[in-house]
């Protein structure tokens, strides 16, 4: 292989300049150029734009693969260019699993019946699980991984570019400056040989005439050499010294207001990719949206399949449970919530045919059996013979006979009304 060695040498004395000066500016020893407010706001917005897609990122893999495992695995077929092999989910893993021990129980028994539904509802969720990560993968995820492999990459390339600029830059300006203060001395002391190695020593060689051979030396005499004058820089020669850093100081600054306007758009595009980034994010919330409302109506479908209510299926046991037994409607945005999932009944509804409604100005508490309650979500009352509820608050609850067993009375102050059990956690 044929190595251009005097490029080879050229590059790494090069590499020193500049990791000399770069550190003379780290410790104030030499001027730096500073660049413009706007152009610091932009990079200091990149840089920020960068480490939170990398957080995002992160941290979004991880909530649609838990097993680390399992990234790993993922993120080796992609970078070997490979399709990633299909995996099943826990949901469908575990619907396995209760199906075949049906078939070994016996599916006509109620424990196999009942593992044979939930083994089809968890087969479902499966399924939708699947569909949730796959879309998140290409409406979300992709699209921040090429920002971080692309745009971020070729960013972070013409930024090192306009830093080697900006370090020419300084390197001409202190060049100039110090011809300049030598031409000045040369001016003013006239015959006072200057000091080469303050501007380009590679550019001027003062020599002696010697005998030849290495080793031999040089006699300095009291009589003035007759080329000495010749050896000694006039003025003029610091003229052209000067002339000489001010050309290259000139392509310098030209150089580096060029790279600075490519950096510039470049960072300035940032903006796009947060418009971008926010098309991607609506994208991932309807899928995630769309993921747990099928979860919420296949829950539902299923609790349908086992009973209406859980005093059907468990009698004997008190109506209410200190964790909720499915997932409350959304307080937040109750236009949204009814949109997209089944408003709960009331218990006027949900009394058995014949039965009148219960009268809230006629109902009394029972001797015993009322327990205190803390309130887990905010509630917006239907109507009037519902009570409106607070998060956090505290409440006193009481069940009646043949009432449907996923509401209870509550009562705060002299306020009374029906509130649901799941939005509920009852105390001892």
């Amino acid at each position: 292989m044929d190595f251009n060695m005097k490029k080879l040498a050229s590059d790494a004395g090069i590499f020193f300049t500049r990791a000399v000066q770069f550190t003379e500016e780290k410790f104030g020893q030499a001027e730096k150029t500073e660049l413009d407010a706007h152009f610091e706001n932009l990079l200091a917005r990149a840089d920020s734009t960068k480490n939170w897609t990398e957080k995002i990122l992160r941290q979004t893999e991880v909530l649609l693969q838990p097993n680390p495992s399992a990234r790993v695995e993922e993120f080796l077929y992609e970078k070997l260019d490979r399709k990633v092999p299909s995996r099943v989910t826990n949901g469908e893993l575990l619907a396995q699993y209760m199906a075949d021990a049906a078939s070994e129980l016996g599916p006509t028994t109620p424990y196999g019946k009942t593992l044979i539904k939930v083994a089809e509802a968890e087969k479902q969720l499966g399924a939708a699980e699947r569909d949730f990560i796959h879309t998140a993968s290409i409406s979300f995820l992709t699209p921040l991984r090429n920002f971080l492999e692309g745009d971020w990459k070729t960013i972070s390339k013409e930024r090192r570019l306009l830093q080697n600029r900006r370090l020419d830059l300084d390197a001409c300006k202190a060049r100039l400056k110090k011809a300049k203060a030598a031409e000045a001395k040369a001016t003013c002391e006239g015959d006072t040989v200057p000091d080469f190695q303050e501007t380009r020593p590679r550019n001027y060689i003062l020599s002696a005439s010697a005998s030849a051979g290495t080793g031999s030396r040089v006699q300095l005499s009291s009589s003035p050499l007759p080329c000495w004058p010749l050896l000694l820089p006039s003025p003029q020669l610091w003229n052209d010294e000067v002339d000489k850093a001010e050309q290259e100081l000139r392509v310098a600054q030209t150089e580096f207001d060029r790279q600075a306007e490519v950096t510039r758009l470049l960072l300035e595009g940032i903006s796009s990719t947060h418009v971008n980034h926010l098309r991607c994010l609506h994208e991932f919330v309807k899928s995630q949206t769309t993921y747990y409302a099928q979860c919420y109506r296949h829950m539902l479908d299923l609790q349908k399949q086992l009973g209406s209510s859980q005093g059907a299926i468990f009698p004997g046991t008190f109506v209410g449970t200190t964790e909720p037994a499915s997932p409350p409607l959304s307080s937040t945005s109750p236009t949204t919530a009814a949109a997209t999932m089944p408003v709960v009944p009331s218990v006027a509804s949900l009394a058995p045919p014949g039965e009148a409604s219960l009268c809230l100005e006629e109902v009394a508490p029972p001797a015993s059996g009322t327990r205190k309650a803390r309130v887990l979500y905010d509630y917006e009352a239907a109507d009037s013979s519902e009570l409106a509820l607070l998060a956090d608050e505290l409440i006193t609850v009481y069940s009646l006979p043949g009432m449907d067993p996923d509401w209870l009375i509550g009562e705060r102050g002299n306020k009374k009304g029906k509130v649901p059990v799941t939005y509920l956690e009852l105390l001892s």
